[in-house]
């Protein structure tokens, strides 16, 4: 799932420090390392849910289908459900918020999900919410509908439905999202070779220059 990166529509809440443009650069070098995992990652089909107009940073090979829906819940769902026939099933979503995430961790949750014929994966994110989700074997619209999204209590929310959905769920690694400035600049400090962490390095400074 991804939002292009276009200013005043990405990143809001980093303004200020940053402005409009410089916060849409960030989210751009986040999701250009996000989408560097997935390719490098061993997914048969790789497949961009996006909202906006794709860019030159989408890597080449990927397939994009459009987000549709009137909230989050539905536009995962209706993002599921229009790769399910290409996927065969089962598949690992992630977000741009957090490009730490690595290729190596992205093949891991992919056998989790395979190795089990009704199968969820979750790993929630520090603000409470989930970072990525892996199903097999169940309806994504069963699996998001009615789940309070973009809060505190999403990650819990939405692990106690896919409990109650009866999938052999397994949580994984806690990630921090970034949302805010200091969210930021602790991700970019955990990944000082990334195209984050040079977004975050070039217009931190922008915005301390313009403080003083």
């Amino acid at each position: 799932m991804a939002k292009a990166p276009v200013p005043g529509r990405v990143k809001t809440r980093l303004c200020p420090p940053l402005s409009p443009a410089e916060a849409a650069a960030v989210a751009e070098a986040a999701l250009a390392d996000t989408l560097a995992a997935v390719a490098g990652c061993g997914a048969d089909h790789k497949i961009v849910a996006l909202d906006g107009v794709r860019g030159e940073w989408l890597p080449a090979g990927m397939r994009v289908v459009p987000q549709h829906g009137r909230g989050l819940a539905e536009r995962l769902a209706h993002a599921w459900a229009t790769t399910w026939p290409l996927t065969g099933g089962w598949g690992v979503q992630i977000g741009m918020d957090t490009p730490q995430v690595t290729s190596a961790e992205l093949d891991a949750l992919l056998e989790m999900v395979v190795s089990q014929p009704r199968a969820a994966v979750l790993g929630p994110a520090t603000d409470g919410g989930w970072w990525t989700i892996g199903l097999r074997g169940t309806d994504p619209r069963r699996v998001f509908g009615g789940v309070p999204m973009s809060s505190a209590c999403t990650g819990a929310a939405q692990l106690a439905r896919l409990q109650a959905l009866g999938l052999q769920v397994r949580t994984v690694q806690t990630h921090r999202d970034i949302d805010t400035f200091a969210d930021l600049a602790a991700v970019a400090t955990a990944i000082p070779d990334s195209r984050t962490a040079g977004a975050w390095r070039e217009w931190a400074g922008a915005a301390s220059a313009r403080a003083s």
